[in-house]
């Protein structure tokens, strides 16, 4: 009989949720034996089986040889590893025969940084921090609404002197960033300074912060109020924070909205479908197909928040969950997609824990668009074509104030879209910027 290990379930579930991702549980086969596996339970063997379980279980892959898998398992066991980076080196090797780049291997810190990513939260203080080219100095250039800096009196433009002591010129932006990070309820001791105020110190305590993936702003364009929405990535967070942003902007009564997915790399497959539910009173939003439990659909249901028009801004970078939300509102004519072929993540992926905090992504399902088509290594082509040149992308990319203002080049061809739409809801697709 197959013991069950109720510890690592419960992770399971956690990461699951985490994710958005999650289609099974799992749990850890054993060796034949008692004896074999209490062996095996202290060794860096453990995380090894682990990972070749879960794919074994799980994977998803028209090339997926089960025999060569089963072989790869009795060479990895028959080994003796000296540490955990030699079983890791092991386990590298392994799934680099699966030629799969989306199934990958995730050493602790890894794994505790996409978990924090996907959970969409940080224990921090609430402040975003930049490199002042001119002085080499930590400069703060943005703080999280009701954080611990805000409260403290933490303004943009205040420069970091030290952390904890450490001065902030031996520091680069990641090493600071990490330093004020951490448990909550501890506390960081800043010393900042203030153009015409001087330095002051600040001990702040840290605290759980939902990072904003969501940045809107109300514009008017020639008379026309556009609802401009910036999506960075989809966490646990994004569809509230969407949420909130179209009932702002629809009660401040924007007429047409433009909802930015450039350079966004995707994130939980649930957020990215309870988003595209926002915008949808009825039709299919994606299918999946799993191993073994064949395909599964999600439909909008009826409840949409706006039915104004709508334009979706994608680049080369859109990929995964944004390519799903993508797909759901071009194939459901709900929204008008501007800007250059999207990237081409046709797959899903389930981020599982391992006994000793490491983690692994694994390819766990494949999905259809609505209208039935299969975007691996292909992407979604945009109804206009908006090219961004080189210098444009460069300029944008340096002052990202820019992005969704009338320097945009890519925005300003999607108000002129919207504004025919508003005039004369009929748009030709597949047309090109001349």
């Amino acid at each position: 009989m197959t013991p069950f290990y109720p510890h690592r379930l419960k992770q399971s579930l956690k990461t699951a949720a985490l994710t958005g991702t999650f289609l099974g549980i799992w749990w850890l086969i054993p060796l034949n034996t008692p004896s074999a596996f209490a062996n095996l339970k202290e060794s860096p063997k453990t995380v090894v089986d682990e990972v070749w379980q879960i794919i074994h279980n799980n994977y998803i892959h028209p090339d997926f040889n089960q025999d060569e898998w089963e072989a790869i398992r009795e060479e990895l066991l028959e080994r003796n590893y000296q540490s955990k980076q030699e079983a890791y080196e092991a386990i590298r090797d392994a799934i680099d025969e699966l030629a799969d780049s989306h199934t990958r291997f995730l050493e602790p810190e890894e794994f505790e940084e996409l978990s924090r990513q996907t959970a969409g939260e940080v224990s921090g203080i609430g402040i975003q921090l930049t490199m002042d080219s001119d002085h080499q100095t930590l400069k703060v250039v943005d703080i999280v609404d009701d954080s611990p800096a805000e409260k403290a009196g933490i303004q943009p433009g205040d420069k970091i002197v030290s952390i904890d002591g450490r001065p902030s010129s031996l520091l680069n932006v990641e090493q600071a960033s990490d330093l004020m990070r951490g448990e909550s309820g501890t506390k960081v001791k800043l010393v900042l300074s203030r153009s015409g105020f001087g330095q002051f110190e600040r001990t702040l305590t840290r605290h759980e912060i939902e990072i904003p993936r969501v940045t809107y702003k109300l514009r008017e364009i020639d008379n026309m109020q556009v609802g401009y929405i910036q999506v960075e990535e989809f966490s646990s967070h994004t569809t509230e924070q969407m949420r909130d942003a179209l009932t702002e902007l629809s009660q401040k009564n924007a007429e047409a909205f433009v909802l930015d997915l450039r350079n966004n790399p995707g994130g939980l497959l649930e957020a990215s479908i309870n988003i595209a539910d926002l915008f949808l009173e009825q039709g299919t939003i994606v299918s999946t197909v799993e191993r073994g439990n064949g395909k599964r659909s999600f439909e909008a249901d009826p409840g949409m928040i706006t039915d104004k028009p709508l334009a979706v801004l994608v680049n080369e970078n859109s990929a995964s969950a944004s390519e799903i939300l993508v797909g759901a509102l071009k194939d459901n004519d709900r929204a008008v997609i501007v800007g250059s072929q999207t990237y081409g993540k046709g797959t899903i992926q389930a981020v599982r824990s391992l006994a000793d905090g490491s983690g692994i992504a694994v390819t766990v399902a494949r999905y259809h668009l609505p209208d039935g088509d299969l975007i691996e290594k292909e992407g979604i082509k945009p109804d206009v074509k908006s090219r961004l040149p080189r210098q444009d992308k460069v300029r944008l990319s340096s002052n990202p104030k820019l992005q969704g203002t009338q320097d945009d080049p890519q925005f300003s061809r999607a108000i002129t879209i919207l504004k025919k739409q508003l005039n004369q809801p009929a748009l030709n697709a597949n047309s090109e910027d001349e």
